[in-house]
């Protein structure tokens, strides 16, 4: 299976990158990993509607240009749909057992994603209707995609 996540902005945080070099290592036993990261665009305080928007959408043309071609794509959104490490091993299964080897994560940045980038998605998943930091989440999303490997091949990993 190939697995591409794709990201808005740089991980500047040492225990996090800790953390995705570590989840990227274990992974190369599963699957192909490839993460691209793409340059976040400056925002302020108390924007307006209008310059959310903006942003959102020159950070999703960004995105979509690196969606390789043929991918399934999930994006990660609130109002995505919200599956348990289970459910989310057994729809990797399935997406595999259909033909779609080559799956997509896309995480936004720090003001969402653009509603293109949502359009063009196979699946919206929610880890949580809490919001989380866009770095933190390429963490997390890493850790489910692991225990999703995991839990398929009916491996212990601690629950």
């Amino acid at each position: 299976m190939n697995i591409t996540i794709i990201s808005v902005g740089k991980i500047k945080e040492k225990y996090i990158n800790s953390g995705i070099k570590e989840f990227t290592k274990r992974l190369s036993v599963y699957c192909k990993l490839k993460i691209i990261e793409v340059k976040d665009e400056p925002t302020k305080e108390n924007m307006t509607e209008s310059e959310e928007n903006i942003i959102k959408k020159k950070e999703g043309e960004k995105i979509i240009s690196k969606i390789p071609n043929g991918s399934y794509v999930i994006t990660l959104c609130i109002e995505g749909k919200e599956l348990s490490s289970e459910q989310l091993a057994k729809e990797l299964d399935s997406l595999a057992l259909t033909g779609n080897s080559n799956i997509t994560f896309i995480i936004g940045g720090s003001v969402g994603l653009h509603e293109e980038v949502i359009k063009i998605s196979n699946m919206k998943l929610s880890f949580s209707k809490m919001t989380f930091p866009h770095q933190l989440m390429r963490l997390i999303l890493l850790e489910q995609i692991y225990r999703a490997f995991r839990i398929s091949r009916g491996e212990p990993y601690h629950k």
